[in-house]
């Protein structure tokens, strides 16, 4: 399995214009389906307007979960050329979108292949590539009361919070180094009230 994994860091944007079409291609790190329905409803929203928002996206340190869409497009004449662009950049944990404001003149699938992948590259080419280290996810569930002495344990773990909520049940999304969560779940099994739920590995 490997350890390391290159992927994106923030939100970056790239510009294509070709016949009186705009193509604007949006780059962004996303790690699950989900993510990427919020994402990409964002974006449609964000750009109404536009005729076309199609987008792919690869997922897992296996890099063997992506989809593509071609939104209306001829067939794998926008959603295929962005995933290309990922895979040669060789990105996991990204979603690409590119929107397309149309400028009346035909582009042909040739001229589409090219305005989505060019765009799509340089949204990527814009933004800043990352190497990430591998990491267990875990979700945990636990009372207000051990809320305190949770989060120490946590912090002192070196673990990264990402996701939490403290109310009568409270919630935790964290993620830490492979070779480090085994002594902290160790550590986290004395809390009576703890339920720990592991999300996956990447």
């Amino acid at each position: 399995m490997p350890t390391t994994y290159k992927t994106l860091k923030g939100t970056s944007e790239g510009l294509y214009k070709e016949k009186g079409s705009k193509f604007i291609g949006i780059a962004i790190k996303c790690e699950d389906e989900e993510e990427a329905k919020e994402l990409l409803a964002k974006w449609k929203n964000d750009h109404h307007q536009a005729r076309h928002l199609c987008y792919a996206y690869r997922f897992g340190i296996k890099k063997d979960i992506y989809r593509v869409n071609d939104d209306g497009e001829p067939s794998n004449s926008a959603g295929a050329p962005i995933l290309g662009q990922i895979q040669s950049f060789d990105l996991t944990n990204v979603l690409i979108g590119v929107v397309r404001y149309y400028g009346g003149t035909k582009l042909g699938v040739g001229g589409l292949i090219n305005a989505y992948r060019t765009a799509a590259k340089e949204a990527i080419e814009h933004g800043n590539i990352i190497e990430e280290v591998v990491k267990d996810r875990f979700e945990l569930y636990f009372d207000y009361a051990d809320m305190p002495l949770i989060m120490d344990t946590v912090k002192e773990s070196d673990a990264t919070i990402q996701q939490q909520k403290f109310e009568n049940d409270c919630y935790l999304k964290i993620a830490i180094k492979i070779e480090a969560s085994d002594v902290l779940l160790a550590k986290l099994e004395t809390f009576v009230s703890l339920k720990i739920e592991k999300i996956g590995t990447f």
